[in-house]
């Protein structure tokens, strides 16, 4: 098993010293999915959610939360992102939304943890703006589908 890049010799949690390590392109992609009913999704599609354009609403607050992500997890450096995109799907059966994120940027660390925020807060979007119509939604299968580095 790999050393833990976040504790010290002692056990303390850490923030990782990147300064010499080279800039380099990064991206990431996330991935998950928001299940919910098919008469939510339809509500989605005819803008008849009260709260508003649900997909729009949640990819911005998705792009706004990578932007954020240092700020919300304590150990993630504070990035300047190049490009973050947070993108939906409607697979049949129609029960679910499947969100993915990707985030760019040059720098001397990862930029997975964006990505993956961006994800997770455009979930939360979803569930908060159908909550009033739809109890059983369920946010599951976030996770990293790549990250590269050049």
């Amino acid at each position: 098993m790999k050393k833990l890049t976040h504790v010290d010799a002692h056990g303390e949690a850490r923030m990782v010293d990147v300064s010499a390590k080279p800039v380099m392109l990064r991206e990431a992609v996330a991935r998950g999915e928001i299940r919910l009913q098919t008469a939510t999704l339809k509500l989605i599609e005819s803008q008849g959610i009260a709260k508003g354009n649900v997909l729009a609403a949640a990819r911005l607050a998705g792009i706004l939360a990578a932007k954020k992500t240092g700020e919300l997890i304590p150990l993630c450096h504070p990035l300047l992102l190049t490009h973050c995109d947070v993108n939906f799907e409607i697979p049949r059966p129609r029960d679910r939304i499947i969100i993915t994120a990707s985030a760019k940027i040059a720098a001397q660390t990862g930029i997975e943890m964006e990505a993956l925020t961006a994800v997770m807060i455009a979930a939360l979007t979803i569930y908060d703006m159908c909550k009033a119509v739809d109890k059983k939604m369920r946010i599951t299968g976030v996770q990293l589908v790549s990250k590269t580095k050049k």
